[in-house]
């Protein structure tokens, strides 16, 4: 049996580590807007929510500032970070670099990972179903996981997400003015391209699906003023 502690609303695996974990749940909570741009951390705060000594919450913090999620004035205070355009802006160029190329492969090579994606991307329509903004992005994230599995490029999964911090805030931003019905329909087209071998018809619609994304950064300071820098 794991042995697990609640501690607020989060409940640790006492089996694994506490910073990762704890790491993961502050990130999410950032990229879904839950803690918005500019939010102040309270370390006394979290450690009484958390039941945690300073080591892990420092831990934690000190990786969220690597990836640009927090900003942290020693003795002072933790902010979580305003969106960073320009770095947002260099996730989506290496984003776009490997995932074109990534579905033209499998359009050429695995059409059979067609039925990964599609199987994704029904998950992802039912989040839509429920309105679920959160979880949609999750379903969503969990579909472009699949296509690095099925490409073969799973050891690049890591580095795009710790450097996807501030893109994937400005595409939660955004999602309201792209609309989840049309993701997923960008997202059928990828895996209907790929299933009949397709290369260029699966690149295509990916480019155009991460394109949405390079509109939102061209204007993201001007259509969310005191959240981006």
């Amino acid at each position: 049996m794991t042995d697990r502690a609640e501690t607020g609303r989060l409940a640790f695996d006492r089996t694994r580590q506490i910073a990762p974990q704890l790491l993961e749940h502050l990130r999410e909570r950032i990229l879904s807007l839950d803690l918005g741009p500019g939010t102040t951390l309270s370390r006394p705060q979290l450690q009484k929510q958390f039941g945690l000594s300073q080591t892990p919450l420092r831990d934690a913090l000190l990786k969220l500032e690597e990836e640009g999620l927090v900003t942290i004035y020693p003795q002072y205070k933790t902010l979580v970070s305003l969106i960073d355009v320009e770095q947002a802006r260099q996730a989506h160029f290496m984003r776009r670099a490997i995932e074109v190329d990534a579905v033209r492969l499998l359009a050429r090579e695995r059409p059979a990972a067609a039925e990964a994606l599609t199987r994704a991307n029904a998950a992802l329509a039912e989040t839509a179903r429920a309105d679920d903004l959160t979880a949609f992005l999750l379903a969503d994230r969990a579909f472009h996981h699949v296509i690095f599995v099925e490409a073969g490029l799973l050891a690049l999964w890591p580095i795009i997400r710790r450097n996807s911090g501030n893109l994937d805030r400005l595409r939660r931003l955004n999602l309201p003015n792209v609309g989840m019905p049309k993701v997923i329909a960008l997202h059928a087209r990828v895996a209907e391209a790929i299933a009949s071998g397709n290369a260029d018809a699966a690149g295509s619609a990916m480019h155009e699906h991460l394109s949405f994304t390079l509109a939102v950064l061209s204007r993201a300071r001007e259509g969310y003023p005191g959240l981006v820098v």
